[in-house]
């Protein structure tokens, strides 16, 4: 695969019930629901197009945290956002819209793909979630017609999902909720002969097991991908790898993705998932990714 193949895009969607109304000096203004917070974002470098002092207001405000319901845009899926005045993360990751269109898309023109491992009919598609957070993507793709097995680390991450599940009105959709480490768990998936027809990953750069085993993604990456090859059907449709918090650059997860996919046909997309902020053209760069696409 050689450079010229990947296609160097930057990904921005606007979501109806969250708005980036501001960003600089490393934090960012956001309104969810009407409700306006301030979180702290290394990335935002430049100057605040907005008066500090309007920050300081939300800041005072926002002590007491609030929880509300979001309708993501896509069908009837909700999710649940649950800030604290110290929250890192609310429950969603804005920035992943365009990949949840994507994965809405694709499998609503491949309902079917290939037969399942040992012949026998063909069933939906089959779709695997690797560190799977609040369960947007899986809904997604299991509102789409796939059949989505999702997995985490973290006990309460997946039982917010199933929250999500619950508010979306997908209680009957076709979803495996796993919690485990996910080396453990595609290695287990390998043994029984498990196979995907597309994978969606957004590995941290750091994280622990159910177990307390330890996730260090320097040294775990080669091995996941490897891993995530061994279970990918003879005819898959795409490959997500999104990056947060990494030294690694776009083109650094390109070319992972390209070992991954050696040998089969498609195309990589790579570069950076971004918010715009409302009433300019600024973006908020969020998460670099690569994507591999059977086309």
């Amino acid at each position: 695969m050689n450079y010229k193949e990947k296609n160097i895009q930057i990904w921005v969607e606007d979501m109806e019930s969250y708005k980036l109304l501001d960003s600089g000096e490393k934090e960012k203004l956001e309104e969810i629901n009407g409700q306006k917070i301030v979180r702290a974002e290394p990335r935002a470098w430049w100057n605040k197009k907005i008066e500090s002092s309007k920050y300081s207001v939300v800041k005072e405000e926002q002590k007491k945290g609030f929880e509300t319901i979001i309708n993501i845009g896509i069908g009837d899926i909700k999710a649940k956002i649950k800030f604290k005045n110290t929250s890192k993360h609310i429950g969603i990751f804005p920035e992943q819209m365009p990949q949840w269109l994507f994965i809405k898309e694709k499998i609503k023109k491949n309902p079917s793909p290939t037969p399942p491992l040992g012949g026998g009919a063909r069933g939906g598609v089959r779709i695997l979630n690797l560190f799977g957070y609040t369960g947007i993507a899986s809904l997604v793709a299991a509102q789409s017609g796939a059949k989505v097995t999702h997995v985490d680390a973290s006990k309460q991450s997946v039982n917010w999902a199933r929250e999500n599940q619950k508010l979306s009105g997908l209680e009957n959709a076709p979803i495996r909720w796993i919690v485990d480490d996910v080396l453990k768990f595609i290695k287990k998936e390998v043994k029984q002969g498990k196979k995907y027809d597309a994978i969606i990953m957004d590995p941290p750069s750091y994280g622990k097991g159910p177990k307390g085993e330890i996730w260090k993604i320097e040294e775990k990456l080669p091995e996941l991908l490897k891993s995530c090859r061994e279970i990918l059907s003879n005819e898959p449709l795409f490959v997500i790898f999104n990056m947060y918090s990494t030294e690694l650059s776009s083109l650094s997860v390109a070319n992972l993705l390209a070992d991954m996919t050696k040998g089969l046909e498609g195309k990589i997309s790579v570069g950076e998932l971004a918010i715009k902020e409302q009433n300019s053209n600024r973006l908020l760069p969020m998460s670099i990714f690569a994507l591999w696409d059977a086309q």
